[in-house]
Order: structure tokens, then sequence, then C-alpha cells
């Protein structure tokens, strides 16, 4: 298919080992890994590092203390993820990136995950994303990935609205007639909660009417694990989610799918590239090596062929600090866009052999097309979120992190509607 990632001609082959890695007791299935990787290594003298900032898997990491440079990553898959992400696609963009000199090694896979390279450098922050210097590498690292060529010759399609449709199908499963007309109440305490964390970007853009959040939407009952609802609050104590003040209210299904309808429909229409996209480039996923002066991007579960301007837009989305503490005011001002685009244009232009210079024109129409993908940024992680609020064993209040990207896009749409592509 031509949504389908092909992997080069002479790639490696990936081991297989048949072995379940139980994710309550992640160390011990890692072990019995490293036996089979490093061969050499005294298993009783391996260290482990449990990473705990995955919001779908567990990961954890085995070397030994002579060379520390060389840790194996073992990464165990979530429960249910195989609804949301396409395995095989992963292994190919895994192999793809690599050949390419953008990823790392993958060793090998497992019956419940993979085996792979540990990138050296620093996972960045909401503020490392926003330095001038840092924000022209990563755009220069999206370029080029971006200007892989698909291998077999063939025009890539893009993937999202598969995926979309395929995400809206699980999440409409679960819509009922009287789910999608029932207010979840909240508790006091969720209501103290949202009244303590309004943000002082509020403050900063002037007073919010009523009429320019989203509308009048329905909650769902049962999504959240724990049985409550409780926008905006993380499970996790160690990670509260932060924001401005919005409904406590999932969109019904009606809603959903009227609007997942019209992005397909306006934003196909736009012009942009389809391109190799990471697709989930959240700050942490972002590795800087100050030695060698360079980022590099990892987890590649949501890669695939997309279009340039939604990796981009789901990208600027991300400044607002992805899962562990959202605000919006972060989102980079058009100023920071345009420094950002225009390194990234100049840099994928030299790739695609299109030359190096970059017109106003060109530069204003990719801002445009950003900037409205940015909203199907917003469905697309909303319909992953009630997905895992459903499933997922992780602690972390899924249900409360698609009411803040639902209200998002609502809340955004009536401003990027006006944005046109110059003629």
């Amino acid at each position: 298919m031509e949504t389908e990632i092909h992997v080069p001609v002479g790639s490696p082959v990936i081991r297989k080992f048949p072995i379940y890695v139980d994710e309550h007791n992640v160390t011990d299935g890692a072990l019995r890994l490293i036996k089979e990787l490093r061969p050499a290594w005294d298993t009783s003298l391996v260290k482990t590092k449990l990473f705990t900032d995955g919001t779908t898997n567990k990961l954890v990491g085995c070397y030994v203390e002579e060379s520390p440079e060389d840790m194996v990553l073992v990464r165990v898959y979530g429960n249910k993820t195989e609804l949301i992400v396409d395995r095989d696609n992963e292994l190919k963009s895994f192999q793809v990136l690599h050949a390419n000199g953008c990823a790392p090694r993958l060793y090998c896979t497992f019956h419940n995950g993979i085996c792979y390279e540990f990138m050296q450098g620093d996972a960045l922050g909401t503020q490392d994303v926003r330095d001038p210097v840092l924000l022209r590498l990563i755009a220069g690292e999206m370029a080029r990935i971006h200007a892989i060529h698909a291998h077999n010759g063939c025009v890539p399609k893009p993937n999202l609205w598969i995926k979309m449709r395929k995400y809206f199908s699980l999440v409409a499963t679960e819509f009922t007639d009287q789910a999608s007309n029932a207010r979840n109440m909240m508790t006091s305490e969720c209501q103290q909660i949202l009244d303590s964390s309004l943000d002082l970007s509020d403050q900063r853009r002037g007073p919010v009417q009523d009429e320019q959040l989203c509308p009048i939407v329905h909650a769902v009952p049962g999504w959240s694990r724990k049985g409550q609802v409780c926008a905006g609050k993380a499970s996790t104590a160690s990670s509260p989610i932060s924001f401005p003040r919005i409904r406590e209210e999932v969109p019904s299904k009606e809603v959903l799918e009227e609007e997942m309808a019209w992005m397909q429909q306006h934003l196909s229409q736009l012009g942009s590239p389809v391109v190799l996209c990471h697709n989930d480039l959240l700050c942490k996923n972002i590795i800087h090596n100050v030695k060698e002066g360079y980022v590099r991007f990892i987890d590649y579960e949501y890669s695939s062929y997309n279009y340039q301007a939604f990796d981009i837009g789901n990208h600027f989305n991300e400044f607002a600090a992805g899962m562990s503490q959202l605000d919006y005011s972060l989102y980079p001002s058009r100023q920071m866009q345009l420094d950002w685009l225009r390194t990234y244009l100049k840099t994928y232009k030299l790739f695609t052999k299109k030359g190096a210079d970059v017109s106003e024109q060109e530069l204003e129409a990719l801002y445009v097309q950003v900037n409205k993908f940015s909203l199907a940024s917003h469905f697309f992680w909303g319909f992953w979120a009630l997905i895992q609020a459903k499933y997922s064993s992780i602690d972390f209040d899924f249900l409360g992190y698609a009411v803040l990207r639902f209200n998002q896009y609502f809340k955004t749409k009536p401003m990027v509607m006006t944005l046109k592509i110059p003629e």
C-alpha cells in the first residue's frame, strides 16, 4: 500500500526472541533478553535504570559499569497499545531512519516489545525547544527526515485520515446515547483544582468570553479508570497538569465525526507535501548531544507517511509541555514560528535539491498550513487519550488530557480559520 513504509534493500534482518516480559516485572525479563543480546556480559553485574516518562510503555536500560555508553534499552509495550500503534510500521520506520543516520540501532523484537541502542544526550524540555540554537537544530533535523524518499519509488499517501478513522471507530464503540447526553459531575475537590489552576496566560490574553471556549459538549462516564473524572488533574502526583479554564466535558461522537469530516475536506486541499513524519515530536522525544552539537529524535511508534505541515504543527503544539503539564500560552509566537520555518525550508530544499532560497510567499504558505494542521493534532491525540483512558494500565488521567486537547481545538479553530495561504 502507498501508506506503508518500505525498508531499503539490504537492511539488517531484525532478530526475534520468543520471550514475554511482564510489564509489572520488567527487570527480570530484560535480563533474559540481555543474555541473548550481550552473551559476554555477566548478568549478575548488569545494572538497570528504569525510565518513567513513558505514558504508554515501560522502558528499562541495561548496562555494565565498564561500558555505560553501551546501554541496551528494553521497551515493553503497554496494554492494548496495538490498537493505536502499528507495530510493523514502527519497525519499518526504525529501520529506514537508522539507514539514513537518524535513529539508533534496533537490536531485536520480543513478544511484547523491542530492544534498541541507547542514544547519548539530554532529553529536551519546554524551554530548550525555544532556545534559538536548539530551535534551528530541531528544524534542520525534521527537514532531514522529511527529505527521506520512499524507497520503492511510489508517491506516498498520508496515513493521517486512515489512523484518525480507526481511532474514531474505537472511541465510538464506547459511546452510548445515555453517555453522550449525560454530564459527569465533578467532585468539589476537582472543582477547587480547576478554580485554583487558572493560568496567568488568561490574564495576559485579557478576559476570555464564554463563547470563545468550545461549545457545550457531553461527558462520557466510565472513561476514567478510577471511575471519577477530574479534568486537568493527572493521576500521578509527580506530574500534575496545569491549564487555563476549560470545560469538563468530552465531545459527543456526532460532534467528533462532523469535525473530523470537515478537517479532512479542508486540510487535504492545502497542498502540504506527504513525507516521512515522526508525528510525535514532544520535547522529551528530542535528544541533544551537547558534545557533538546535534539533535536526534527518538520513539517512532507513530511514524508514518503524513502531511509535512502536520508533523510541524504537532511539534508546535508540544511547546505547551506535552503530557505532564499543559500551558498553551507557550505555543510559539508567529515570529518564533517564522524563524523555525525559515530554517526548516532552507534545509528541506537543500536535501531535496530544490535550491536554498526561501521566498516570503513560501514561508507564509507553510506558516498557514502548519497552524491549520495543528488543529488535526489536537483531534488525533484527543482520540488517542480516550482510547488510553479505557485500556491503559499507566497511572495517568488520560480522560483529562483528552478534554484539554479537544477544548484547545475548539478554542483555536476560529482564529486559525482566518489564516489564508497567499496567492
